[in-house]
């Protein structure tokens, strides 16, 4: 799989499309969860893991949320570097789904369709929150793209705002190893 090269123009409209939806996660805000400015990770993306997953032409997969609060106060200087921490299971199924596809983190992009941090790990997603979230921000990272949902909340909050997706598993479902999981969102991903 390989991402189609694009005009100028094409890339210059992708780039003020996604400072746009940068603002509006700026902007954006619910009552219980944190902000990325307010936990220290505000910076020119809409989730920090786009800092090496963020071709605004590659495949997309979406997935419930990038963190939450007290992990990425206390993963800081990890995150800081990178945007995402390479040991947690989510992580290392994704390089071995690029790793089957003969892709890199740069050739993809990753957006959590929850651009806020819940309370605690595990947080289950309310339906409006992430209708809410998706709505204001990712929804406008799309840019065309048909995204792959990574589990039952992007597919959810796909569904709900009626956009046309492939379905798979999130790379941290229990039930299945690391290798079962990579080549299923891998399929799903050759799919989309």
């Amino acid at each position: 799989m390989t991402t189609a090269p694009r005009s100028t123009g094409a890339r210059r409209d992708r780039r003020a499309l996604y400072a746009a939806a940068v603002a509006r996660r700026r902007a954006f805000r619910l009552p219980g969860y944190t902000t990325l400015a307010e936990a220290g990770f505000d910076g020119d993306y809409v989730s920090p893991i786009q800092m090496t997953s963020g071709n605004l032409s590659g495949p997309m997969l979406m997935s419930k949320d990038w963190l939450d609060a007290p992990s990425a106060r206390r993963f800081r200087t990890a995150l800081a570097a990178t945007g995402y921490l390479p040991q947690t299971p989510f992580n290392r199924v994704i390089d071995r789904v690029l790793a089957l596809l003969g892709l890199t983190r740069s050739d993809i992009y990753i957006a959590p369709v929850f651009c806020l941090l819940p309370p605690r790990r595990s947080h289950p997603l309310p339906a409006a929150a992430a209708r809410a979230s998706f709505d204001a921000v990712t929804g406008h990272e799309l840019m065309g793209r048909r995204p792959v949902a990574a589990g039952t909340d992007a597919a959810r909050a796909l569904r709900a705002a009626g956009v046309e997706h492939v379905e798979t598993i999130h790379p941290s479902a229990r039930g299945l190893d690391f290798d079962a999981r990579a080549a299923r969102i891998a399929r799903a991903l050759e799919a989309a």
